[in-house]
């Protein structure tokens, strides 16, 4: 640790399920082996940590606690990576068990440490796994696009959404991007003919489908199923709008659409370096991921506006 250092730092802490994180000095956790130091820039807020300071998650962390699972900063000490290298952090139990992102210096094993192309916009790579990452798995991976077919994406203003259309465009897809909100029609990005959700029909869409990228559910899937071609593919993302889905099996055997679920904890590894890949892209705009920026000390704010489903782009707190 160099003599710049300070002896504490602020952080978000836990203290009890249910409420929200308050915000308090601490003592910046002192160098061991096996560990990396890291002075935060920039920490992602995502509906698993809403999960977890909820009391939600499947796992919970002893209080009090320090959520955030992904994060990005530079190396204050490590054995392993060089000082002032920008990282980012996600892994080995960060934000789940041991203390998270949402704080100013953190301590992590090692193998949570990835090093990121210099000059990248921390708030980018604190975000973009998991929207990038899925994007891929679903359009590549799992929905196997192929150039000049067409692609119908749901939730196309979401932050997974707009990076499958993006994502499935690069590929010389034909791509129509659907959302729920006439307000999000215009977010809906360029490579996509936007369309509302609620008006999805043959005609709206142009004709038959190869592909459905769904990242919402519910009413919307079931809108979907029937604009897809025989033998053509949906892969299932997400479900904010509903998590069942009731079919007529007759109707389903006849229609012979492949329902396939992308999950990228197990598919991970498969998008990993392509995903990594596009880092320049990213912060050089090519690939547009829109971000909210938030101070620490305006997390409340970012959490209201996550859960009732306002905001763009990835709320993400800014740690200057």
């Amino acid at each position: 640790m160099n003599g710049d250092t300070p002896r504490t730092s602020r952080a978000l802490v836990l203290d009890e399920f249910g409420t929200l994180p308050r915000l308090e000095e601490r003592e910046v956790p002192a160098p061991r082996p096996g560990h990396t130091l890291v002075r935060l820039r920039a920490a992602q807020v995502s509906h698993l940590d809403l999960n977890i300071i909820d009391g939600a998650f499947g796992v919970l962390p002893e209080l009090p606690f320090v959520p955030g699972t992904t994060g990005s900063g530079t190396v204050v000490a490590s054995g392993t990576h060089p000082e002032g290298t920008l990282v980012s952090l996600r892994g080995a139990d960060t934000g789940i068990r041991a203390d998270g992102a949402w704080q100013e210096h953190i301590l992590v094993p090692d193998d949570a440490v990835t090093p990121v192309p210099e000059g990248t916009d921390p708030a980018i790579a604190c975000s973009y796994w998991s929207p990038v990452g899925t994007a891929l798995a679903a359009v590549h991976t799992v929905g196997r696009v192929q150039e000049g077919e067409r692609v119908l994406v749901t939730g196309a203003a979401g932050s997974v959404g707009a990076m499958a259309v993006q994502i499935a465009a690069r590929a010389g897809a034909e791509v129509i991007g659907a959302v729920g909100r006439e307000s999000k029609l215009a977010h809906v990005p360029g490579a996509a003919k936007p369309v509302l959700a609620g008006e999805l029909s043959a005609e709206t869409v142009g004709g038959p489908v190869d592909l459905v990228v769904d990242t919402v559910g519910g009413p919307v899937l079931r809108a979907a199923l029937p604009l897809v071609r025989g033998r053509g593919r949906v892969a299932l993302v997400g479900y904010t709008a509903g998590r069942e889905l009731t079919v007529d099996l007759a109707d389903f055997l006849l229609a012979d659409v492949s329902l396939l679920p992308v999950n990228l904890m197990t598919r991970g590894d498969e998008v990993r370096e392509e995903a990594q890949s596009l880092l320049p892209a990213l912060n050089a705009g090519e690939l547009t991921l829109s971000i909210e920026r938030f101070g620490l000390e305006r997390l409340p704010e970012a959490i209201d506006r996550l859960r009732r489903g306002e905001l763009v782009g990835k709320p993400v707190l800014e740690l200057p």
